[in-house]
């Protein structure tokens, strides 16, 4: 069986897509996933299955719109996925708190770093399915927007790393 992670998009952030961590949970058992467990509250789940990246997508991709009544944005990775996402950090110098990868279905456009607009100190670099960015003043105030990030989800560097080391112990 294959270790999964599934990372859900505007869940339990800012106020909208509330979600509770045991109703995922009881979504991925009833979708036929092994081992489920979450990972805080922003949408993070765990669990083994023999299916596929796709079918797993789509699975819960599914039980999750029947329990929004509207299509809840998944990003999946395998457990290797995401130590190789935790290990390749361009900015693994930075404090894990100011560094986000941003998860994306396919890889980043090459021109995905030069149509960000709002730039000021941020750093960015592409990765394989991903977008690295390093905040080194925070989030919060921000004015970066990327394009090609729109349909993504970024957790933190503490958070990747957490969660690939959860998946090595599932």
């Amino acid at each position: 069986m294959t270790v999964f992670i599934a990372l859900l998009r505007a869940v339990n952030v800012g106020g909208t897509g509330k979600l509770p961590m045991t109703e995922l949970k009881a979504m991925c058992d009833t979708a036929g996933f092994a081992r489920a467990r979450t990972y805080i509250a922003s949408g993070n789940a765990l669990f083994e299955s023999d299916l596929g990246e796709a079918e797993v997508k789509a699975r819960l991709g599914e039980a999750l719109e029947r329990y929004a009544g509207k299509p809840v944005g998944v990003l999946v990775r395998t457990a290797a996925e995401m130590a190789a996402v935790a290990e390749a950090n361009p900015f693994a110098g930075r404090p894990g708190n100011r560094v986000a990868a941003v998860f994306l279905d396919a890889p980043p456009p090459e021109d995905a770093l030069s149509a960000a607009v709002g730039v000021t100190r941020e750093e960015l670099a592409l990765g394989v399915r991903e977008i690295y960015v390093h905040y080194p003043d925070g989030q919060a105030d921000t004015k970066l927007r990327i394009p090609a990030a729109k349909a993504g989800t970024a957790r933190n560097l503490n958070t990747v790393a957490k969660l690939a080391d959860l998946a090595r112990e599932l």
